[in-house]
């Protein structure tokens, strides 16, 4: 439950801007002239500033307040191939705003919301924002979702090799709130409540053990905290810099929890240029967990891009490492590729029903198409081969 809100959060986040700046690119008349324009028109010898002079200020249009400054609404419908959750569309609508017309310095902020449509019967949408506030002094995030999805979890054992099916309904709503302290770094607070039930397809399987959290109506509430860093130029198109994000979630009885549990998640990037077109990215990835989770609250490969080749439901477990490597080229007509290699661990823990301890490689390549030159935000297609198998996958933006 909490890993699709956050899958949501950042589809949402990364679509919107995307559709802000593939429209801002359509209507380039809403950008200011250029001096070259403004001057072009004839002024009969002066005669122009003459008409200026004695119309007097009286003649000037008043110009309206606008709160928040310019933006820009955006609807788009995104398609998605997932092997958890099947193919379909994500339609997405959000407004790009800067909060305020005088600050320069804070990314924009975004508020909006997103479908999810497939043909496995998995629905569900999100509704929710980012803001950035005072020159990037405070970061707000906020997030609801609700979702109905079919997928699965993969045996092992004596149910190797299958793939038990599942549908688990819930909502969720996340709020954040950081604050800028020191050296670019950001600290503050989470909280995170939800409930779902899960239940058991219809299916022929008869050697499977069931998860015990299937049939019982589980609610999950969780309060946290955020750090993170990010010097990097561009978050869409990093070409130097580091970027680090470490977040922890206490989920507790006494705040009306089933299930009393920690979880902890790590993120480090950097990246460097050999030349203008050419980029090196690092990431490492650690994910933890403690206490009694449900199995969907450990921690999963496949959710996100901590490591491609692999399907969300093959590996659940307590403790999982990943590090990975990307060559990024910029080709000319807005193309580009990439290659990529890494590795990753699954620890199981204590009573962990679903894992056993595996290193899990992975490698692959992708094309990027350039949606917005201004900006660099790229249209991702990627196809990676994992221990098992390999997987498909488009986005907007870069893996990491």
């Amino acid at each position: 439950m909490a890993n699709f809100l956050r899958a949501c959060i950042l589809l949402l986040i990364s679509s919107c801007v995307w559709s802000a700046y593939a429209q801002e690119a359509k209507h380039p008349q809403s950008q200011p002239e250029s001096k070259q324009q403004q001057s072009s028109a004839p002024t009969l010898g002066g005669e122009s500033a003459q008409l200026k002079a004695a119309a007097g200020p009286q003649a000037q249009p008043k110009k309206k307040k606008k709160l928040g400054g310019p933006g820009a609404i955006v609807v788009a419908p995104l398609p998605i191939s997932s092997p958890a959750i099947g193919s379909g569309i994500v339609p997405v609508v959000g407004y790009i705003f800067p909060f305020s017309s005088k600050d320069k310095v804070s990314p924009p902020s975004v508020v909006g919301g997103a479908g999810l449509i497939t043909n496995n019967g998995s629905r569900g949408f999100v509704l929710g924002g980012q803001l950035y506030l005072k020159e990037d002094t405070y970061r707000i995030t906020s997030a609801f979702a609700h979702a109905n999805l079919n997928y699965g979890v993969y045996g092992t054992g004596t149910a190797a090799g299958l793939k038990l099916p599942l549908n688990q309904n819930g909502q969720a709503f996340l709020g954040e709130f950081v604050r800028r302290v020191w050296w670019k770094f950001f600290v503050g607070p989470r909280f995170m409540t939800g409930r779902s039930l899960i239940t058991v397809r219809p299916n022929n399987i008869s050697n499977f053990p069931i998860p015990p959290d299937v049939g019982i109506h589980t609610t999950l509430t969780a309060i946290g905290a955020k750090l993170t860093r990010d010097t990097s130029p561009n978050r869409f198109y990093p070409t130097s810099g580091t970027y680090f994000d470490f977040t922890s979630d206490f989920f507790s009885q006494a705040l009306g929890s089933k299930y009393s549990f920690q979880s902890y998640k790590a993120a480090f990037d950097k990246y460097g240029s050999l030349n203008k077109n050419q980029v090196l990215a690092y990431n490492a990835y650690f994910c933890a967990t403690g206490g009694k989770p449900p199995f969907y609250e450990n921690c999963v490969f496949g959710t996100n891009n901590e490591l491609r080749g692999y399907v969300a439901g093959q590996y659940f477990a307590r403790y999982m490492l990943a590090t990975q490597l990307e060559y990024r080229l910029v080709l000319p007509k807005r193309f580009g590729l990439v290659a990529f290699g890494g590795i990753g661990e699954v620890i199981p823990g204590g009573g962990q029903l679903y894992g056993i301890q595996k290193f899990l490689p992975s490698g692959g390549g992708g094309l990027r198409f350039l949606l917005s030159k201004k900006y660099h935000v790229n249209l991702r297609a990627d196809i990676a081969q994992g221990r098992d198998g390999h997987t498909f996958g488009m986005g907007v933006g870069e893996a990491f």
